[in-house]
């Protein structure tokens, strides 16, 4: 019918192949400590393995300078892999190279709008990803469309080293976001910040969060903490105090070995435990993805790179994210440049569905807004699937608000916009069989202090072969859906790498993507995360969350709900949201 109803995560989230079984240990301890840990069955305790991994507890460990593994943070296909000459030619171009390819090709763009584009700094929304499909349409014209913009997103593991030496973790793209993006901004807020150590906060993907972790050690030359922080783990490593100050829980040997922390008496001790303590964070670096604001506040005295902000303005939330999209053309129209999307209708209550699929013949894209990575995305191509999700969200689905957007398929059964138009895939290259598949395209963005670049690309197809005709479809989803995650029979998530395809010199062939494809989804990223980026300044002013603004674009008790709950959220006047009222 679609796609994940329980949690999916994209490439490597939520199950990541050799990740995931270093996930449910609470204690504080090094590396080789860790990796002891894992060998034997331990009692559960908050310090020892949990051997549950459906219960969710934290760990809390460091990582110093120096203790770079490549063969940790990559997918062992991406390590072997040769970046394809075109892909390194495009991460080659500087801005006006771009401006200037794309406006001969696009004669109706104003370069100087453009370079402007590219050369914009954001305030909050510094490392993004969007999700993008090559399209054409009943004429032949060929575009990058974007289908949704993530904050945190994952995708280093999967890129082939541009230099093939990743063994040093300064050659690395993980190095070049830490000392481009969270270096320069840990320099503007240095004097803001509080006392405390550094971290990474995360949730899944360890792959890479650790790989960011150990690339910030090295760039800092300081000792950096690593800490899992889960939506429903009960006693968690990390808390915020009431004026937002991030601590986290560690090991009286770790907080005294850290040079960063002079100050012993910035240490809190744990109840009940004299080995443990709480230290305050100075800056932390993110990979909370699953709901991030039920844990996040959105104003904090940490720095925190993104914060929770650039989520609730579109990194994590679709229906924003649609209407900052919708702002960003309206300022673009003159210039000849736009975010291009499928047609999206928003503040969709659950029994609107049915009249706007049934408006749209039966095919269309159901998605719950506040999910990313494959999650709580429903495609329908017949009434069975409409029924089959409507069914769904009556027994799962706890928001109030939904998007429908147009879908994009074959030439003969894609969606048909207002105006008549319509997208359709280009797919990968037939293969021998024939077989052409639905791929999209990740392009991750980092913000340096001259505007965003390309900092990694893969893509995935789906599962299925694209076909010319919907008769004998049943489940859409594995004909037009690429996300990566499978469930295994112990309940854990894994990831079907084998439709994962790289920017290596075998799997980019396949793609039929060009180098005018690469520039074009390269501006499309980058105007949604500027679109984004500008949203989170208006819902954040003077380090004021704005709610009002907030809760007339999102018009979802249970979300507002979920998002006012910290402290730093909003005034202290503001009452809690009930279910069934308008905020």
């Amino acid at each position: 019918m679609a796609s994940s109803i329980e949690d999916h995560g994209d490439i490597g989230d939520n199950g990541d192949n050799g990740d995931n079984g270093d996930t449910a240990n609470n204690g504080t301890s090094t590396k080789s400590e860790r990796q002891r840990k894992l060998k034997a069955p331990l009692k559960s305790t908050r310090n020892e393995l949990i051997l549950d991994k459906k219960e969710k507890v934290g760990r809390a460990w460091t990582v110093h300078p120096g203790e770079w593994e490549c063969e940790e943070h990559y997918y062992p296909r991406a390590l072997n892999a040769q970046l394809h000459p075109l892909v390194s030619s495009f991460l080659s171009l500087d801005k006006q190279r771009i401006a200037t390819r794309y406006c001969h090709l696009h004669p109706e763009a104003n370069k100087e709008k453009l370079l402007e584009v590219l050369s914009y700094v954001p305030r909050h929304f510094r490392w993004a990803g969007a999700d993008l499909f090559c399209v054409t349409n009943e004429l032949a014209q060929r575009s990058m469309i974007v289908i949704e913009t993530n904050s945190c997103p994952s995708g280093q593991k999967s890129f082939p080293s541009i230099g093939n030496d990743n063994e040093n973790s300064t050659k690395t793209q993980y190095y070049r976001m830490i000392s481009e993006t969270f270096g320069p901004l840990l320099k503007e807020k240095e004097d803001e910040l509080p006392k405390g150590v550094y971290a990474t906060i995360f949730d899944k993907n360890e792959m890479e969060a650790t790989g960011y972790a150990s690339c910030l050690a090295d760039y800092l030359n300081e000792t950096v903490h690593v800490v899992e922080f889960f939506k429903n783990d009960k006693d968690p490593p990390a808390r915020w105090t009431e004026d937002g100050i991030l601590e986290i829980r560690v090991s009286r040997e770790d907080a005294i070995g850290d040079e960063t922390l002079k100050d012993e008496s910035l240490c809190k001790p744990v109840e009940d435990d004299n080995e443990l303590v709480w230290v305050p964070v100075r800056a932390c670096f993110r990979y909370v993805t699953i709901a991030p604001w039920s844990r996040i506040p959105v104003v904090t005295k940490t720095m925190v790179l993104n914060p929770i902000v650039s989520c609730l303005a579109g990194g994590r939330n679709k229906l924003v994210a649609s209407k900052a999209y919708d702002f960003k053309n309206a300022s673009l129209q003159k210039y000849g440049l736009s975010i291009r999307l499928p047609e999206t209708i928003t503040d969709v209550s659950l029994a609107e569905i049915p009249l706007y699929v049934r408006s749209m013949g039966y095919i269309a894209v159901i998605k719950v807004p506040y999910s990313n990575a494959g999650q709580g995305v429903f495609t329908i191509t017949s009434k069975e699937e409409l029924d089959g999700f409507l069914k769904w969200a009556e027994e799962n689905q706890s928001y109030d608000q939904f998007i429908v957007q147009a879908l994009v398929g074959n030439a003969t059964w894609s969606s048909t916009g207002k105006d008549g138009s319509k997208y359709y895939h280009v797919g990968t290259v037939p293969n021998v069989k024939n077989n052409t598949y639905v791929a999209d395209l990740r392009m991750m963005i980092c913000a340096t202090v001259t505007g965003f670049e390309p900092l990694a690309i893969y893509a995935r197809r789906a599962r299925l072969p694209l076909t010319e005709t919907l008769n004998s479809v049943e489940d859409s989803w594995n004909m037009l859906g690429t996300n990566l995650s499978i469930k295994n029979q112990d309940g854990t998530w894994g990831s079907d790498t084998n439709r994962l395809l790289l920017m290596d010199r075998k799997d980019f062939n396949r793609l039929g993507i060009s180098l005018d494809d690469l520039i074009d989804g390269f501006i499309q990223t980058v105007l949604a995360a500027s679109a984004i980026d500008e949203m989170a300044k208006r819902m954040l002013k003077a380090n004021h969350f704005q709610v009002d603004l907030f809760t007339s674009l999102n018009k979802d008790p249970s979300f507002i709900n979920e998002v006012m709950v910290l402290p730093g959220t909003g005034d202290e006047e503001v009452e809690p949201v009930a279910r069934s009222s308008t905020p």
